[in-house]
């Protein structure tokens, strides 16, 4: 087969043309055509040698972590996928630490030894292939209807991730959830996303669906497709070379949540400072190395002592946040079909797949490997 490679040992992208077809070998495999895979800033850093460790054996290790694809082949003990289903398989492989309770329950996404492995980036080949076998409990159903932008879907479990953790925080104020059977007085949350790249698009998707007004902050003027895709899903679009952070969050009012999608920490950490009473903080970027950054650490302290502020770091995501992802993609594509269309900027075949990698343009490029 064909797969999108990367060769850290002699720092080159390339594709292999003798790449193992898999076989199913287990009772509990299935066997998927892929159909798309997602770029992202991850493989953008594998693909600058940032980090990315191919498998035992292999000098190269095959990219691709965001991916949907068709069952063709289901081992006996397999239930719930049959041929004709589509499915998207999870990214993290449980370590093997007898005493790692997470991975042990099935929860790798809060793995306690970082001996985890993942597909397309720590010692396991990706989905940017032509087929793959993985085992089921790793497999996610996807309903037909949103074939076309399902790959959308594990970068969506990132925002899904934090939205489950932040709504388990927050049960701490009776007001803070409509869904509290209105037996306890609520109010209208509001929310800052910081960043309008794919990340960020999909996590303001995700709030708003959840009945929270939302305002996108990022850098690029309007117009521009971002600010579009914002405005058809009801929220408000602010330019931050246009406005400073103080003066977003005089516009905001108390901030209840910022989803934070840039890996800046330089703005992550001012916005910080805006954050409003009782608030929580969702930070998913990774920050690239850079030099010491000038932040008031008595003020945040102080705000998130007298203010009873949370922050709260998420990375990689559970079942949970997969299955959320599928229904909540599901119900984004029926409300805002042509905002969750315009997301998918660019698609290349697999012979090209450098070319998004090496120069990013639009919100979302993806590979297509099959129709």
């Amino acid at each position: 087969m064909k797969a999108a490679a990367v060769f850290p040992n002699t720092k080159s992208l390339g594709v292999v043309n003798d790449f193992p077809a898999p076989k199913l070998e287990d009772a509990s495999s299935v066997k998927l055509r892929v159909l798309s895979v997602g770029v992202c800033g991850t493989d953008r850093e594998i693909a600058s040698f940032d980090y990315g460790l191919p498998p035992a054996g292999y000098d190269y290790l095959v990219l691709g972590h965001e991916t949907v694809g068709e069952v063709v082949e289901v081992g006996p003990q397999v239930q719930n996928l049959k041929p004709g289903d589509l499915a998207i398989p999870m990214v993290r492989r449980p370590c093997n630490h007898p005493d790692c309770v997470a991975c042990r329950a099935g929860r790798q996404d809060f793995c306690y030894t970082g001996d985890y492995k993942e597909r397309g980036i720590k010692e396991m080949h990706g989905f940017m292939t032509e087929l793959i076998v993985d085992e089921a409990v790793y497999m996610n159903p996807v309903p037909h209807e949103i074939r076309d932008v399902a790959v959308l879907v594990e970068p969506l479990t990132i925002a899904m991730k934090g939205l489950i953790q932040a709504m388990e925080i927050q049960k701490r104020l009776p007001w803070g959830r409509a869904s509290l059977e209105d037996k306890a007085p609520h109010r209208t949350l509001r929310a800052v996303v910081l960043g309008a790249g794919p990340v960020g698009l999909l996590g303001a998707m995700a709030i708003r669906h959840a009945g929270i007004d939302v305002w996108v902050y990022s850098r690029e003027r309007e117009p521009n497709v971002s600010a579009d895709i914002a405005k058809k899903i009801g929220a408000n679009y602010i330019c931050s070379q246009e406005k400073s952070v103080a003066e977003m969050a005089s516009q905001v009012g108390n901030i209840d949540l910022v989803y934070e999608a840039t890996g800046a920490s330089q703005l992550a950490f001012e916005v910080i400072e805006a954050l409003g009473t009782n608030g929580l903080f969702i930070l998913t970027g990774v920050p690239g190395r850079h030099g010491p950054i000038g932040i008031d650490t008595a003020q945040i302290m102080r705000n998130l002592v007298l203010k009873n502020q949370c922050v709260l770091g998420t990375v990689n995501a559970g079942k949970d946040a997969f299955e959320q992802a599928v229904s909540n993609l599901t119900g984004f594509h029926s409300k805002w079909p042509d905002a969750v269309s315009a997301l998918i900027t660019g698609r290349f075949p697999l012979d090209r797949f450098a070319d998004p990698i090496e120069n990013q343009t639009g919100i979302k490029n993806i590979i297509q490997i099959a129709q």
